[in-house]
């Protein structure tokens, strides 16, 4: 048995976890006519008799404890279950005895589990109307396929480097398709919940997690169609390549702590430049309203997550190549070709290169920030062939701003 503090410690967090669980199942007994559920002293006491079960260390009590509450809940199922067929009640309340046995040994995990299982309790009403009415067939099958992605197919993955030079690790790729499904999803469903009332800046910052070239593109389409658009238009297409320099610091955090150090203060510096172009033009267009609404579709897109992936193959191919036969000038050639079409692509290949040990992590940063301004002059072609000419003069100047902030703090020395 515990020493008494420890133990009292551990019997307050138990009770504390039965009260605020009790609490919510409480306020749900009048809503549910013919039916008396678990109310707050019986959660709390369910809670209580699994500390003191686990604090007398006899596992016989504890078991017999544990068989108790599961057999009494499972009648008080069996009478309530024609009228009321919902088992979160019952459910709940085994979690709590349990919680109240993990209270002994570990009151931090015990304590936010129960507040966990509480918030969820509490969020019925609105995770009921987000799945109903907010979340569409195909997104929930979108939720599916990412789930098995990292739950089933990822630990499959081999964690080693294979084929030429062994440039290809399973995991890291397939990691890297989980996470950009991830971002993608977390940015599209931002976007359906909050709606298209705020306007063409959200709607392009979001949609950056997708493909900020692409969206540079839209918005200039969307400019050229609509003159009167330019100021909201331009800070979306600026907003969107401060999506990608937030996707990038996480994939390249993924892959490379050692290389994300490094490159952290030139992405932030350039970030910064995008919030503060992107904030300028977004108070220019407050007054402008986006005239489409957001339309229902897929979370993300896993072809593209894959050719994605295939794209950081074959740079990290090409890269291995070029490091082997011409040393860093080949893999700053390889990586800069590489940022034409996909800046991550490029940074995810360079910062692979440095956590296998190819490369140093400080021979990274010049590719990944080389990977970067290439791809600047993407949207710089973009802009001007799919926008009129004040758009593309504007983001022009906010796209060049950003790789000249990134390359400035570089040079000062930032972050090393």
């Amino acid at each position: 048995m515990l020493p008494f503090p420890d133990s009292a410690k551990s019997l307050g967090v138990a009770v504390a976890i039965g009260i605020l669980i009790g609490i919510e199942r409480e306020r749900r007994k009048g809503d549910e006519a013919g039916r008396e559920p678990a109310g707050v002293r019986t959660f709390t006491l369910v809670a209580m008799a699994g500390a003191l079960a686990r604090l007398l260390a006899e596992p016989i009590l504890l078991g017999v404890a544990g068989l108790l509450v599961a057999g009494g809940t499972l009648l008080s199922y069996l009478r309530t279950s024609r009228t009321d067929p919902g088992l979160t009640t019952e459910v709940a309340l085994v979690i709590t005895f349990l919680l109240g046995v993990m209270a002994v040994d570990d009151l931090l995990i015990a304590g936010g589990a129960g507040a966990l299982v509480a918030l969820i309790l509490a969020s019925r009403t609105r995770l009921h109307r987000f799945i109903k009415d907010t979340l569409t067939t195909r997104e929930i099958e979108d939720l599916l396929i990412l789930a098995a992605a990292a739950l089933v197919v990822l630990p499959l993955m081999p964690n080693r480097g294979l084929g030429p030079y062994g440039a290809f690790n399973p995991f890291t790729l397939w990691r890297l398709v989980v996470l950009i499904m991830a971002i993608n999803g977390a940015g599209y469903i931002a976007l359906r919940t909050l709606g298209a009332r705020y306007g063409l800046p959200l709607a392009g910052f979001f949609s950056g997690f997708v493909s900020s070239a692409a969206t540079v593109g839209a918005m200039g389409a969307r400019s050229r169609a609509n003159p009167s658009l330019v100021a909201p238009a331009v800070a979306g297409a600026i907003l969107s390549s401060c999506a990608t320099v937030v996707q990038m610091l996480v994939v390249v955090s993924a892959t490379s702590p050692a290389a994300f150090g490094l490159i952290l203060a030139p992405m932030v510096a350039a970030g910064g430049v995008a919030v503060l172009f992107g904030a300028v033009a977004a108070w220019r267009a407050s007054g402008t309203r986006d005239p489409e609404k957001a339309q229902d579709g897929r979370a993300f897109d896993l072809k593209a997550a894959l050719l994605l992936a295939g794209t950081v193959s074959l740079v990290m191919l090409l890269a291995s190549i070029c490091l082997r036969y011409f040393g860093n000038r080949g893999l700053i050639l390889a990586v800069s070709l590489a940022g034409l079409v996909d800046t991550h692509s490029a940074a995810i290949s360079a910062a692979t290169l440095a956590h296998s040990g190819s490369i140093a992590a400080e021979a990274a940063v010049i590719p990944i920030l080389c990977g970067f301004t290439t791809n600047t002059a993407t949207k710089i072609l973009l802009a001007w062939t799919s926008g009129t000419k004040s758009y593309a003069g504007f983001v022009t100047v906010g796209v060049s701003c950003m790789a000249a902030a990134a390359w400035a703090a570089y040079a000062l020395g930032w972050g090393r």
